[in-house]
């Protein structure tokens, strides 16, 4: 970690118009990580200057979002609509210093001359009122504040991804600062906030890299430093194609609810652009550690579903049994109808190291960790109502006979006695074993079935099976 260079300090700045989506989310991750990797501040700012579209459900979404994802930010979220009186008092400055100018021009007239422009193969500058003087408006109309831009000459963007961009400003128009209501439009208001939050380093997507060049005016013309600009190419699905919902383009709260964990969408977001080597697992402080802007790429990065099921997995495997019963309690217990008692408790930190195995979410986990609760008698998929029929429920009356004669109820002994009925029955283990679990598991997904039987206990076991055999 450098320690000769100023307090690096980066912002997220959603617009509270929908969900944290996936995109969203990757630049909240690499901005909170280049902060932490270099001891910094990680800012958030709700960028809510569209009252038509921002709602309180959206914002409410965001947070929630980014908590879930645990990108903690430092300070208090920062709402952009509450700070327009300083974006005005800035335009204002520009207007009396020159670098700025109001425009009379009605709506009917921009557009006219936009679409002339168009038609002479030209770019529309807006800049009707440019060299004009106010005077020959009428009295009281309404104006705008548009930035008198640069017309000779070029732009060029050192882009910590991308390298230095270039523009010709020719290409540039005399963008509005202010609206004729007196709002501040986006591009005024995002390098206001920037710079008085002292923001020194932006990652975002690289659909802003056009923004780039005129927002880098406005620091010219107030004589400010632009912060470190890192546009990281977009997120696209499998085939290539800009991500859509059919791709997972989802908000981030749907990722929770279809059951991955935050650490393994932290580490799949993380490797969606950026690298460390051949690493793909990689811890959250491993990524504090080693992110940097010189390990981004430039090519898109392609969403895969079976990539982030295989690193949820992963992550599931890993987790402490009983931080695994925190995470699925709530589900679990709806799905069987009670509050789990201590002895199903018991048995589920006993039965989930070997449920999570061959899990990817932990809806696959919920689902198969009810047959270790209390839910008698069980009810029994296809599979098992076919591996139950005939003439086994009386074989399994014998087996439930043979299992309640044992003592020293431990797989060993378990295993044994199973073992011992197969032979003197002249029966293959499996024509015993399958139908036990069937019984047993009611066709749910379990690990070894002799210690599943163990972990269930004797008595409900040999309930199981009597409750099979009364029916």
């Amino acid at each position: 970690m450098q320690t000769d260079m100023p307090t690096v300090v980066t912002r997220f700045a959603p617009s509270p118009t929908g969900f944290l989506h996936i995109g969203g989310a990757r630049t909240a991750l690499y901005n909170w990580l280049l902060a932490r990797h270099y001891g910094g501040k990680f800012l958030l700012r709700i960028e809510d200057t569209d009252k038509k579209r921002s709602t309180k459900e959206a914002i409410d979404a965001i947070i929630e979002g980014m908590k879930w994802l645990e990108l903690d930010w430092d300070g208090d979220a920062v709402s952009q609509a509450g700070r327009a009186d300083r974006h005005q008092e800035v335009a204002l400055q520009l207007l009396a210093d020159g670098k700025a100018y109001k425009c009379f021009a009605s709506q009917e007239e921009l557009t006219a001359a936009r679409e002339e422009a168009r038609a002479n193969g030209q770019n529309f500058r807006g800049d009707l009122w440019r060299d004009r003087n106010e005077s020959e408006a009428a009295a009281g109309a309404p104006f705008s504040i548009r930035l008198r831009m640069p017309r000779d000459g070029e732009t060029t963007i050192e882009d910590a991804v991308q390298g230095p961009v270039t523009v010709h400003n020719s290409n540039l128009d005399d963008m509005i600062l202010l609206r004729s209501d007196g709002t501040p439009t986006y591009m005024l208001a995002v390098v206001v906030d920037d710079h008085d939050m002292g923001i020194t380093h932006i990652v975002r997507g690289d659909d802003h890299l056009n923004n780039a060049f005129r927002q880098h005016q406005i620091y010219e013309a107030l004589g400010w430093t632009p912060p470190v600009l890192a546009h990281i190419p977009l997120i696209h699905g499998p085939d290539g194609k800009k991500l859509s919902k059919r791709h997972g383009a989802l908000g981030v709260e749907a990722y929770r609810d279809m059951g991955y964990l935050p650490e393994a969408m932290r580490n799949y977001l993380l490797r969606l652009g950026w690298s460390h080597g051949d690493d793909e697992i990689i811890s959250t402080a491993q990524a504090i550690e080693w992110f940097t802007l010189e390990n981004v790429g430039k090519g898109a990065a392609r969403f895969d579903f079976d990539k982030l099921d295989n690193l949820n997995g992963y992550y599931l495997r890993n987790l402490k049994a009983d931080a695994l019963l925190s995470l699925i309690r709530n589900d679990l217990e709806k799905e069987v109808g009670h509050s789990l008692d201590t002895a199903e408790e018991s048995r589920l930190v006993q039965a989930l190291p070997a449920l999570a195995e061959r899990a990817k979410r932990m809806p696959d986990i919920t689902e198969n960790a009810s047959l270790f609760c209390n839910v008698r008698p069980l009810s029994l998929t296809d599979q098992a109502v076919k591996a139950l029929s005939g003439d086994v429920p009386e074989m399994l009356a014998k087996v439930a006979n043979e299992l309640e004669a044992i003592t020293d109820w431990e797989q060993s002994v378990i295993k044994a006695a199973i073992l011992s009925f197969a032979e003197a029955e002249e029966l293959k283990l499996g024509k015993v074993m399958q139908p036990i679990r069937a019984a047993v598991t009611g066709g749910k997904q379990c690990g070894d079935l002799v210690e599943t039987l163990e972990i269930l206990g004797q008595s409900e076991v040999i309930g199981r099976l009597r409750d099979l055999i009364a029916t």
